[in-house]
């Protein structure tokens, strides 16, 4: 995986990765469990495909260090993003946020679509604050284990890829465990992500869930991606909650096929 370095942005030294290039930028936004480490079979993938590939870890994630001297605290996934395309002078590029970092890639989406080409979401609830949403996020909940931070990383990987590659789960730990830092304040949406807001995000969208995800079942998912106006959307059958590591292959596959469609 290519090497990062630091940036100094409004609050926070921000630890990122960069491929380079003249290729169209794709903007990669990591899970609550995870840092750029955890987008290590794609960013060498894609960049090898003739994108620039940039990922980032969030503040009090991983490298990125919050720095309360030279901006407010803890701001917002999608400030800090829109500081740092800025910074880089990014042409429209394309964004793919996972997990929680989905929840940010919609609030980005909605706020500065201008910067858009194209915008991908993978497992992820997308953070709503619809009364409905909550309600089918209590239907699938997991009783004694979803709340349960021992027992989160068996949600967070499925059954199969436990089972197939145990060094690879390992692996996941490892990031997941080191990946968020003591006493991080989480960060909030810029602005609360609801089902109106996400009705004015016009750049087309690709919707990616596991067919084993506990967490961001292919139903919900379809139950909120309904309010996009411009979605499509690909289902891969035994992956869990961490697609891009799971199934690497086949997420940057169809990943792959959907930056395509814009040539």
């Amino acid at each position: 995986m290519h090497g990062g370095t630091y940036l100094n942005l409004p609050g926070v030294r921000l630890w990122y990765v960069d491929s380079g290039g003249e290729g169209i930028p794709l903007v990669l936004l990591h899970a609550n469990t995870g840092t750029c480490e955890a987008w290590r079979n794609q960013i060498d993938f894609f960049s090898l495909e003739g994108f620039r590939v940039i990922a980032f870890d969030r503040r009090g994630w991983g490298k990125s260090l919050a720095d309360p001297l030279t901006g407010v605290q803890p701001s917002s996934v999608a400030e800090d993003l829109g500081a740092l395309a800025d910074h880089l002078e990014l042409s429209p590029f394309y964004l793919l946020g996972i997990a929680g970092g989905g929840f940010a890639a919609l609030d980005f989406a909605a706020w500065r679509p201008e910067c858009l080409r194209g915008l991908v979401i993978s497992a992820s609830n997308g953070q709503f604050n619809e009364p409905e949403m909550q309600a089918f996020c209590d239907r699938i909940s997991i009783p004694g284990l979803t709340g349960n931070h021992e027992l989160r990383r068996f949600l967070e990987v499925g059954v199969s890829y436990r089972a197939e590659d145990p060094k690879g789960f390992e692996q996941f730990v490892t990031i997941e465990h080191s990946a968020r830092q003591i006493n991080a304040p989480a960060q909030p949406m810029r602005t609360p992500n609801t089902f109106a807001k996400i009705s004015t995000i016009q750049a087309k969208t690709l919707i990616m869930s596991g067919g084993a995800d506990l967490l961001a079942p292919p139903a919900l998912m379809h139950f909120w991606a309904r309010h996009l106006s411009n979605a499509s959307y690909v289902n891969i059958l035994d992956a869990g909650h961490a697609l891009n590591w799971e199934r690497p292959k086949a997420f940057n596959e169809h990943v792959l096929c959907f930056l395509r469609s814009f040539d």
